[in-house]
């Protein structure tokens, strides 16, 4: 192993992430050849096959297993070296990997094109993740920074609300509720719903809403993608609960309407996130200042008109 280089263990640890070789080459912007060249390199040096290759499904081998653990352990060694460099030089320079929950996309990026305006000098690197993938995250020191609703309670973490993050109840806009004025969540109770997956904070949110009011909803499909979910309310497949931040376009145009359901919209806050063990480097001291000073304001701007709380307190 002495012989491997940290550009290898990268790549491993890369496809590892995705289980595929082709997506481990779009993250690192190489050629699939070139990741194919590197982990058999890295698999020269260890002396063991580090994946199963059947067909086109990859897995770790439990070797590989064994190796990941210690190949994250240096690459985040080298990202501290690196941060810490970055700190005695004070520099906004360097990558920065931002993790975020899915939730997030529909305003985040305009933030951080924001941000990159005034720190050209920062490469941003996004990874998305519902909130059980982002913890793990985390705990693996694979992003700087998280922007998350729910803090996790099962890693040591300093989390900074920013901003309100309303949740609200959906339906087809020709659906007899949307006319029916206020609704007991009891009411819900024989709708078909369809909802985000279990580890997501929107169904953690959603699920928190219901013990409260005691109310039991009918679940007749799962999905990960709150755009998939937003096509099937909208093609009068049922109803659902969903962040009010992934709305604005449907709402803006009438394609999707909003429930008026008592003790709603379910407001929870936006975080900023990062492991208590974790020396920020410059840059992501930087970026966690701007979205700590402009964050809120850019959310109620854009949402206010849907009812959206004007702040976070």
């Amino acid at each position: 192993m002495k012989n491997a280089t940290f550009r290898q263990l990268r790549v491993f640890s890369e496809v590892a992430r995705h289980l595929s070789f082709t997506q481990a080459a779009q993250a690192l912007h190489l050629t699939p050849p070139a990741v194919t060249m590197q982990i058999r390199e890295l698999e020269k040096h260890v002396g063991m096959p580090l994946f199963d290759r059947s067909g086109r499904a990859v897995a770790l081998t439990t070797v590989g297993e064994y190796m990941l653990v210690y190949a994250r352990k240096v690459l985040a060694t080298l990202k501290d070296a690196e941060d810490a460099a970055a700190r005695l030089q004070k520099l906004e320079v360097g990558v920065l990997t931002i993790g975020m929950v899915s939730t997030a996309k529909y305003f985040l990026p305009r933030l951080l094109a924001a941000f990159h305006k005034e720190h050209a000098g920062v490469e941003l690197k996004l990874v998305v993740g519902n909130r059980e993938q982002l913890v793990r995250m985390l705990h693996a020191n694979e992003v700087d920074i998280a922007i998350m609703g729910r803090p996790p309670k099962e890693l040591a973490t300093r989390a900074e609300p920013f901003a309100a993050h309303p949740h609200v109840f959906v339906a087809p806009v020709d659906h007899p509720l949307v006319r029916a004025g206020t609704l007991a969540p009891a009411t819900l109770q024989g709708e078909p719903f369809i909802l985000r997956e279990q580890g997501s904070g929107t169904r953690a949110a959603m699920e928190k809403f219901l013990d409260t009011s005691r109310t039991e909803l009918r679940v007749t499909m799962e999905m990960a993608s709150n755009e998939t979910i937003k096509q099937a309310v909208m093609a009068g497949m049922g109803l659902s609960f969903l962040s009010l931040h992934t709305l604005g376009l449907e709402l803006d145009n009438r394609l999707i309407a909003l429930l008026d359901v008592e003790e709603s919209p379910v407001v929870r806050a936006w975080n900023v996130v990062h492991t208590q063990s974790k020396l920020l480097s410059p840059a992501a001291e930087a970026l966690r200042y701007f979205v700590l000073e402009h964050g809120e304001d850019y959310l109620a701007t854009q949402f206010a008109r849907h009812g959206s709380p004007a702040g976070f307190n």
